[in-house]
């Protein structure tokens, strides 16, 4: 939307970092079974803007789980309104962490 621009029509990253984070803690809980929280996001590089109107889509992958942790690879993609050119606009290895009702970390199953 055009609230979530900057000057030059552009989707600020953290509204695509935000839509990433909701994606892998989609995946993150669903291979953990339980709540979970983001505890890390490595370095990103945003690769080509996102405009108004682009579709945007978000790919995750669970990558490696540790006792109470799980690495989730992130990739955001773009479908441009117009030409319909697909590729990819930016990556990142986010970390989060298996919760209880507490709130206190707890193991999350191994990758099969």
């Amino acid at each position: 939307m055009p609230a979530d621009t900057n000057v030059n029509g552009d989707i600020f990253g953290g509204w695509v970092l935000s839509q990433m984070d909701i994606a892998g803690g989609i995946a993150a809980a669903d291979h953990a079974q339980t709540r979970v929280a983001t505890v890390g996001i490595e370095a990103m590089s945003f690769l080509k803007p996102v405009h108004v109107g682009d579709i945007l889509s978000v790919y995750c992958v669970v990558t490696k789980t540790g006792r109470t942790s799980l690495a989730i690879n992130v990739e955001a993609w773009v479908q441009r309104r117009l030409s319909h050119e697909v590729f990819k606009v930016t990556e990142g290895v986010f970390t989060f962490v298996g919760l209880d009702d507490a709130g206190k970390s707890m193991p999350v199953p191994p990758l099969s």
